[in-house]
């Protein structure tokens, strides 16, 4: 709702319609920036300290109030690049610094470009709302917005995004992650913004709140901690395996011909004549592509052979000139190589930008060469469905970091995925918190979906997730080992993923629209003015 001003009105009148001032001075925010980078980044996996998300949101928003354009973008870059360096300082594991600061300080641009909405908002919506409750709590909920907003953006865009620093994933240990079963990912995140945007202003308001306003944040807090998990319907159990073997599958790893298949093949054993209806290998979890190469294809064999089902296996595979990240379900008795469209298959919808594929290739290799040229392969990115059938099960899939794109995981619901399976293989990142973090992103998708997930690693950490997200079985980082579970298989679409996606949109162009309107609003007021 805006509210126009006469022209008119009295000087002390139009002076409660000004624009608020700063609340830090330039270089205050600049450290509240800081601080509040590092307080987000303690709340997300491994740390897991959820609570310190909120002081973090609250300091940032405090830094932001009465900047004008070019300090709220040096605020905002403070912000967002200490924050990506230190969450992903990971991906510097074996490429070294120069990834990793590209990564995160591009990030940061894009953080601080985002983040000018929010300044504009706390500029204009004071200017054209009275004070009261009214405008506190729509310039809460346009604040929030535009927080989900920042994230789609960064999400999105460029190289179809990096959505794996949503707010909402510091909740994943919470009772809290029950919301995104009723609203998505974003749903949470936005909740979670709104709550500290809230009592921001309560404190800012400088006289005795109204009830409403007070009223507001217990109700959101009574959502967070006690609102249930929207229902999914029970409908049996399905006896999964799930091999974690610990072989030698990073980019740079040693290895000897077939070496990862036998790492695979060993720690499979174990299973071998024990009742199972799948099992489930990782991500490249073979050397090579079983449908050109028959000794890979004989390994198939016998494992599926000895477990006396089928594997749901991953390879590079070739199809002409391209390359793919397939995922594919290698049946019981297939007795040598197979055709690829002889079998189920899903190949990975999102390749990573610089891991598997270089996107502008000429551009990037004409700045750095050397790594540029370690990645030789470019992967096509799959346009088949995420699923798979087992008997009369449909089977949801994700590998590797598609399961941070909302898309594929509501594709995989939306064609009757009854439970989830994420392959991924984390051999780059041994020592570091990404298979934790993404682990952490796993867990929350099952909440969200009501789903139980398999989510199985190369190297660790592997699990079996109930759709509570509690854990089931668990394998630890960097040894071999296998999992078989009676893992519970569920029906029926959360309100999460339906209306999830409808939700963000809202979001995002309803926050926008919000600003532009008072900025518009503003302008005219200021001609009629003149």
């Amino acid at each position: 709702m805006i509210v126009a001003i006469r022209t008119d009105a009295p000087a002390e009148a139009r002076a409660t319609f000004a624009p608020p001032r700063a609340v830090l001075p330039l270089w205050g925010a600049l450290i509240a920036a800081a601080a509040a980078a590092g307080l987000l980044d303690l709340a997300f996996p491994a740390t897991s300290v959820w609570i310190a998300a909120f002081p973090a949101v609250a300091l940032l928003l405090l830094s932001l109030i009465g900047r004008r354009t070019w300090s709220a973008l040096l605020v905002g870059f403070v912000f967002g690049a200490v924050f990506f360096l230190v969450l992903v300082s990971w991906t510097a594991r074996y490429l070294g610094p120069i990834p990793w600061l590209a990564l995160g300080l591009f990030e940061g641009a894009l953080t601080a470009l985002a983040l000018i909405p929010v300044t504009l908002a706390y500029r204009w919506i004071p200017m054209m709302i009275r004070p009261g409750v009214l405008r506190a709590i729509v310039l809460s909920i346009v604040l929030a917005a535009l927080w989900i907003g920042r994230e789609l953006f960064l999400g999105n865009w460029p190289y179809g995004g990096f959505p794996w620093a949503r707010i909402a994933y510091t909740l994943t240990d919470t009772a809290a992650a029950r919301v995104t079963s009723w609203t998505g990912i974003s749903g949470l995140g936005f909740l979670m913004v709104l709550l500290v945007a809230v009592l921001i202003e309560l404190g800012r308001s400088g006289r005795r709140p109204r009830a409403a306003l007070v009223l507001l944040p217990a109700v959101l807090v009574a959502l967070l901690g006690f609102l249930p998990a929207f229902p999914t319907a029970a409908h049996g159990t399905m006896r999964i395996g799930a091999v974690q073997g610990n072989g030698p599958t990073g980019y740079f790893d040693e290895r000897q011909p077939f070496s990862v298949i036998r790492a695979q093949t060993a720690a499979s054993e174990p299973l071998y004549g024990k009742r199972m209806d799948l099992l489930v290998w990782p991500e490249g979890g073979l050397d090579g592509d079983p449908f050109q190469n028959d000794a890979l294809a004989t390994g198939l064999d016998e494992v599926a052979a000895g477990v006396r089902a089928p594997i749901l296996a991953n390879a590079a595979t070739q199809k002409g000139d391209l390359f793919f990240n397939t995922s594919f379900l290698w049946p019981e008795g297939a007795h040598g190589a197979l055709r690829r469209e002889d079998v189920q298959t899903h190949a990975k919808r999102h390749p990573v930008p610089f891991g598997e594929y270089v996107p502008d290739r000429a551009f990037y290799n004409a700045i750095v060469p050397d790594l540029i040229g370690l990645i030789g392969r470019e992967y096509t990115p799959g346009s088949d469905a995420p699923m798979i059938r087992v008997g009369d099960t449909p089977v949801g899939l994700a590998i590797c970091f598609d399961v941070i794109y909302d898309d594929l995981i509501a594709e995989g619901i939306d064609s009757g995925a009854q439970v989830l399976v994420f392959q991924t293989n984390n051999a780059d990142f041994r020592g570091t918190v990404e298979n934790l973090q993404q682990l952490g992103i796993a867990r929350m998708r099952a909440v969200e979906t009501g789903r139980s997930v398999v989510n199985i690693s190369t190297v660790g950490t592997s699990q079996v997730i109930r759709a509570d997200g509690s854990t089931q079985a668990s394998l630890n980082e960097d040894h071999p080992g296998a999992l078989l579970e009676d893992v519970e298989l569920r029906t029926g679409a959360t309100a999460g993923v339906l209306i999830g996606p409808w939700l963000e949109q809202v979001l995002l162009w309803g926050g926008l629209l919000v600003v532009a309107a008072a900025g518009i609003g503003i302008r005219v007021r200021r001609r009629s003015r003149a």
